[in-house]
């Protein structure tokens, strides 16, 4: 892959109506996400990046932000616009921005 700089926005910037995909595994997805994120595991990417708008930014988050930050390079990089988001879901909880959990338990960033 080219060397490229990748767009980063902390996770309390993010725009309330921002396209959020979550590149999390499927336990941590479970445990806590964004009410309104996009799943796709990053193992599942490439296979379903056809799944994302084209027309968009794609604001990419993880736990702490190394496999968002690789998945938004790599989205660049085949000429889609990606940010990632700084700190990923332990920031966007620090920040007190909604979250949900599939567990039927309070959301946590596992």
């Amino acid at each position: 892959m080219d060397t490229m700089t990748v767009p980063e926005i902390p996770a309390r910037d993010v725009p309330e109506d921002a396209y959020l995909l979550d590149v999390r595994e499927p336990g941590e997805w479970l445990a806590g996400h964004a009410p309104d994120a996009v799943h796709i595991p990053l193992g599942q990417l490439q296979a379903r990046v056809g799944e994302l708008p084209a027309d968009r930014t794609v604001y990419v988050v993880c736990r702490v932000g190394g496999r968002s930050y690789n998945a938004a390079a790599w989205l660049n990089h085949i000429g889609r616009h990606a940010v990632n988001v700084e700190g990923g879901m332990q920031e966007w909880a620090a920040a007190d921005r909604p979250m949900v959990s599939e567990t039927g338990q309070p959301p946590f960033v596992a």
